[in-house]
C-alpha cells in the first residue's frame, strides 16, 4: 500500500518527460490539483506509463512540478482553453466542507460541474470523470446488501451536500445528450478515509457511537489510496459508465464497537433525529439530521464493474476503519460538533447524551417560555 516518495517520481518524470519515452497514453487534466485526492490523483497519474501528460488546475499551484499548470477558478469559462489538448479530465475541484455555507457550497459545486463539463466538450476533450459518493443511493432500510451500481439512487438532499451530488449526477446524464461525443464517467466511493474530514468521520470522533434503536448500520469504507486507482482505471478507459468504489464486504455495527473500542450509546429514533434537527437549525452543529440516516441504515456498494475490469481494493474495511482511527486519535465531537480538550474532558463519555437529550431540552423550554409571553 506504500507508494514511491513523491520527489523521487517528480524528479524522475522531469529528467525523462513521457513524451521522450515515447509514451502514447493520454494527456489528462484533473481540477482541484493542488490538494486532497486531486493531487493524490495528479502525483499518481504523473508517474504512469501510460499516461502521457498531465494539466493540473486549481486556484493555486500545488507541490507536483512534474504537471503542467494552469492558476484558475473551474467556474471560469476560460478553462476551455486551459482544457484543449486534453483527452480526459478529472474533475475534482468540489467543495464538501462541513462548515461552509450551504448555497455557497451548492454555488461552487454545481456551477463548476456545469461549467467543467461544457468546457470539456468545446475543447474537444472525449471523456470527462466525475466523483461523487456512494451516499447518493440512499441509506434505507431496505436497501439490498451490496448496492449494485444500478441501483436507483433514492438519497434526498437532507444530509451534508448529497444535494449537490445528485444534482452533479443530473449534470452527468444529461451531458452526452447535450455534447454528443462527450463520455461521462462518475465513481461512487463508499466512506471515504485518508486525509478526509466528513459527519460519517466524526462519527468515530465521539466518546460513544450513536446506534439509532432499531436501525441496521452496515459499514463500508473507502481508502483514498483506492479511489485514486479507480480513478485511474476510469482514466485509462479500462472501465467505465457508474462505477462503485469501496472495500470488499462491510462490517456489522457489532463489529466496529469490537475493532475500535468505542462502545455504543443507543437512543430512540425519534429522540436521536429530533434532537439532531434542533442542534443543527439553531446552529450548535455542522450536520444535518440527515446525516444520521448514513449510520443508520446499509448503503454498502458492490463495485462489480471495477471488479469485473480487473480492479481490486488494496484495503481491508478492518484496515481502513484502524488508519481512521488512528487519523481522528486525539479529536472530541459530541453530535458532530469539534470540541476543545478542556469541552471534550468535561462532556465526558456521557457527552454526546447530554448534548443531544440536553440541547432538545433547552429548545423545549424556550419555546415554552416564548408561548408563555
Amino acid at each position: 500500500m506504500s507508494s514511491p516518495d513523491p520527489q523521487v517520481r517528480a524528479a524522475r518524470n522531469e529528467s525523462t518527460p513521457h513524451a521522450a519515452r515515447g509514451v502514447r497514453g493520454p494527456v489528462v487534466a484533473v481540477t482541484g490539483a493542488a490538494s486532497g485526492i486531486g493531487a493524490l490523483l495528479t502525483e499518481r497519474l504523473v508517474a504512469s506509463d501510460e499516461v502521457k501528460q498531465v494539466i493540473a488546475i486549481d486556484e493555486r499551484r500545488g507541490d507536483c512540478t512534474a504537471a503542467q499548470w494552469h492558476i484558475l477558478d473551474v467556474r471560469d469559462p476560460a478553462i476551455a482553453e486551459k482544457l484543449r489538448g486534453a483527452d480526459v479530465v478529472v474533475h475534482l475541484a468540489l467543495d464538501l466542507d462541513l462548515e461552509t455555507d450551504a448555497a455557497a457550497r451548492t454555488a461552487y459545486n454545481v456551477r463548476g460541474t456545469q461549467t467543467v463539463l461544457t468546457a470539456a466538450a468545446a475543447a474537444g476533450v472525449h471523456r470527462v470523470v466525475l466523483c461523487t459518493s456512494a451516499m447518493v443511493y440512499g441509506a434505507l432500510d431496505d436497501n439490498e446488501l451490496p448496492l449494485s451500481e444500478d441501483a436507483e439512487l433514492r438519497a434526498t438532499a437532507e444530509a451534508t451536500g448529497v444535494g449537490d451530488l445528485l444534482e452533479i449526477e443530473r449534470l452527468a446524464r444529461r451531458a452526452p445528450r447535450a455534447h454528443p461525443g462527450l463520455n461521462v464517467t462518475v465513481v461512487r466511493p463508499a466512506v471515504l478515509v485518508g486525509g478526509t474530514d466528513t459527519a460519517l468521520t466524526r462519527y468515530f470522533e465521539s466518546p460513544r457511537l450513536l446506534v439509532v434503536a432499531g436501525s441496521r448500520p452496515a459499514w463500508q469504507f473507502c481508502h483514498v489510496e483506492d479511489l485514486c486507482s479507480a480513478l485511474e482505471y476510469a482514466v485509462l478507459e479500462k472501465v467505465e459508465g457508474e462505477l462503485a468504489v469501496g472495500c470488499d464486504g462491510w462490517l456489522e455495527q457489532e463489529e466496529v464497537e469490537e475493532l475500535s473500542g468505542i462502545r455504543r450509546m443507543e437512543l430512540p429514533s425519534a429522540v436521536a433525529l429530533g434532537a439532531a434537527a434542533r442542534l443543527h437549525r439553531i446552529g450548535l452543529t455542522p450536520s444535518p439530521a440527515g446525516d444520521l440516516a448514513y449510520t443508520m441504515y446499509p448503503w454498502v456498494v458492490s463495485g462489480s464493474r471495477l471488479h469485473d475490469a480487473g480492479w481490486r481494493p488494496q484495503w481491508t474495511n478492518e484496515e481502513v476503519l484502524a488508519e481512521l482511527l488512528e487519523e481522528v486519535s486525539g479529536r472530541h465531537t459530541v453530535a458532530g460538533r469539534r470540541l476543545g480538550r478542556k469541552d471534550a474532558t468535561a462532556a465526558g463519555a456521557a457527552g454526546a447524551t447530554v448534548a443531544l437529550l440536553g440541547a432538545a431540552a433547552v429548545v423545549r423550554r424556550a419555546r415554552k417560555a416564548r408561548r408563555r409571553i
